[in-house]
């Protein structure tokens, strides 16, 4: 098959490898789609996010939909043929996290496309059956593979207990901050408002049911006069953070997912006298047959976010393409084309 390597920082080459052979509970995935990550595009232009370093040839991708094509001697989940959604973590099973269903904390997590684990830019891949969730018919590859982000969003709205009536702020449009938005908006929120400096981002983000889109490039974010009870802080922007905290009503939850500095000042006062509640979100656990149903039923629009798709051997430009372009959001690998 062929893969797009990560040979070096910034250098993508095309090599022929061997097909993975499904294990007992694995199935082989012909991959269909893949969606282009920050992450992605971290690793290749710097070879590491935090203490993940990038210390040998690697596929990149996380974000993927396929074909179950073979099955491994004990895989009973599926039959050859069904299209499928990866969840591209999986645990050990067996960890103390694991055990209280905090799988997304198993420090023994293998996730594609993280140092050394390869990912999905590639024709082919295996994966544990039960992180292959089988997809509609009508739901497109591009739509499969981005309920991965989805569950981001889901996983974030959770942490957060959106429900209904809910004032909600979403502080960054990106594809996490606009699938975030959806989900909040599916959960019942009364109002959703969500920031960005970048007016087509904006633009979408009230086409796709958003109250209100501020550019906070030429609006204080305190002066619109909108005091959500949860924060959903996409942007990772360390000054972004402290101001969507400072809006956010007494009793408040707050919810950060965009990985910004390793330190984020943040308002400790306004915090306390307001007994705001803060948290942090990795990954997701549980959340692909929410994420199926937003997407299948339309709540969510995954189709639109997408921007830009691109064959294997233009992984390269696929994960450039938002520096030649403001307005792209999502590009898709297509490993067929």
């Amino acid at each position: 098959m062929r893969a797009a390597v990560l040979a070096t920082v910034g250098e993508i080459t095309i090599e022929e490898r061997p097909v993975p052979e499904p294990g007992p509970a694995e199935v082989l995935i012909k991959v269909s789609a893949v969606g282009v990550c920050g992450s992605d595009v971290h690793y290749y232009e710097h070879g590491r996010i935090g203490g993940h370093v990038v210390e040998q040839p690697l596929v990149l991708g996380h974000e993927a939909s396929g074909v179950v094509i073979g099955l491994g001697a004990d895989a009973r989940r599926h039959a050859v043929g069904q299209r499928v959604s990866l969840e591209p973590g999986v645990p050990d099973f067996t960890c103390v996290q694991c055990r209280a269903g905090r799988y997304n904390l198993c420090p023994g997590m293998r996730f594609f496309g993280t140092p050394p684990i390869d990912g999905a830019f590639c024709e082919y891949v295996v994966l544990h059956e039960q992180f292959a969730h089988p997809v509609p018919d009508s739901m497109t590859d591009e739509a499969a593979a981005l309920l991965e982000p989805l569950s981001v969003g889901v996983w974030a709205c959770r942490k957060g207990r959106v429900s209904p009536g809910d004032r909600v702020l979403v502080n960054g449009a990106g594809p996490i901050g606009l699938v975030a938005a959806q989900t909040a908006l599916a959960f019942g929120a009364a109002e959703v408002v969500i920031t960005d400096v970048n007016q087509r981002r904006l633009a979408l983000a009230t086409e796709l049911g958003c109250t209100r889109a501020v550019d906070v490039g030429g609006t204080e974010l305190g002066a619109i006069g909108f005091e959500p009870n949860v924060l959903v802080e996409c942007s990772g922007y360390p000054p972004a953070i402290g101001a969507a905290i400072r809006t956010v009503a007494r009793a408040g939850r707050v919810v950060l997912v965009g990985m910004g500095g390793d330190d984020v000042p943040l308002p400790l006062p306004y915090l306390q006298e307001r007994e705001l509640e803060l948290t942090g979100t990795f990954r997701y656990a549980n959340t692909w047959p929410t994420a199926i149903d937003l997407a299948a039923s339309g709540r969510v629009d995954l189709d639109r976010l997408v921007t830009g798709k691109f064959g294997l051997d233009q992984v390269a430009a696929a994960l450039t393409s938002a520096r030649v372009d403001p307005g792209s959001i999502k590009p898709i690998v297509r490993p067929g084309s």
